[in-house]
């Protein structure tokens, strides 16, 4: 079976949520070797366009409840089908309920109103729901303008650092059978940090296959330090050589401005791609 790299598309849209997740993760508060999360939190991701839909994912993931708008009926009941959205109600009052629920027991949660985000924030300043977090162009709203006067944070995408590597598997064929063990092997090696950065980058690399969906079946995305890309990088060539994983696995990583593949097989370990 071929092997390609991912489409353009999706791994900009896997980046976006990775870089929400960052600047998501860095207000949370964790206790020194606790997973950081955001339970107890509320975000509001305003309209589930392009941008709502990556908060959304990104809010599952780092644990918050989410909520989110759309008079576009079509596009919160594809997201539900997609795993995005967890429940699609006709009022605020029904969201509120909800939302409470899962907020009191700081467990994760995404609604979305079907009605215009404009319609829903006018109802949640009469109503005194304030959120904790808001969505990148919340400076630019004037209609934001309340909720960020009584301490609202405005999320914004976190820039890779210039020593940060950006790594990305896929496996040829069966993913299901073969990504748990890559993925594994990951979770490894960044067991051997005790930073909240590994922290954060364990409960991303946890999480986000299933909040991601069917973006995440055939690859994963993980921002890491250079000595935990290098370290992963040679036990998957080691497990592949001693025919531990049994497909064609191809290995992706982009650091300083450059981006090397390798395709590794029993028969061809660290052959490089390009």
């Amino acid at each position: 079976m071929a092997l390609d790299p991912i489409e353009p598309a999706a791994f900009d849209f896997i980046l976006q949520v990775e870089r929400f997740y960052a600047s998501l993760i860095a207000a949370a508060n964790s206790r020194p070797g606790e997973e950081p999360e955001l339970g107890g939190r509320l975000l509001y991701a305003g309209g589930l366009d392009g941008e709502g839909r990556a908060l959304v994912v990104t809010g599952n993931i780092a644990g918050a409840a989410t909520l989110t708008a759309s008079a576009d009926l079509a596009t919160p009941k594809q997201a539900i089908r997609d795993g995005v959205i967890d429940f699609l109600v006709t009022s605020l009052d029904e969201a509120l309920r909800i939302l409470k629920n899962e907020i009191r027991k700081r467990a994760p949660v995404a609604v979305c109103v079907g009605l215009a985000p404009e319609q829903v924030e006018y109802e949640m300043v009469e109503r005194g729901v304030l959120p904790n977090l808001l969505r990148p162009d919340a400076l630019d709203a004037p209609r934001y303008e309340v909720f960020l006067e009584v301490g609202a944070r405005q999320i914004e995408p976190v820039a890779a650092k210039p020593v940060q590597t950006v790594l990305m598997w896929s496996v040829a064929d069966a993913p299901a059978r073969w990504l748990p063990k890559l993925d594994a092997i990951a979770l490894d090696c960044l067991s051997l940090e005790s930073n909240p950065a590994a922290s954060a980058a364990r409960r991303w690399l946890r999480l986000a296959p299933r909040y991601l969906g069917r973006l995440a079946q055939g690859v994963r995305v993980l921002s890491c330090e250079p000595g935990t890309a290098r370290e992963f990088s040679a036990r998957i060539q080691l497990a592949v050589d001693r025919g531990e994983i049994g497909v064609e696995a191809l290995v992706t990583v982009s650091e300083y401005g450059e981006t090397r593949m390798f395709r590794l097989s029993p028969s061809t370990a660290g052959k490089s791609a390009g």
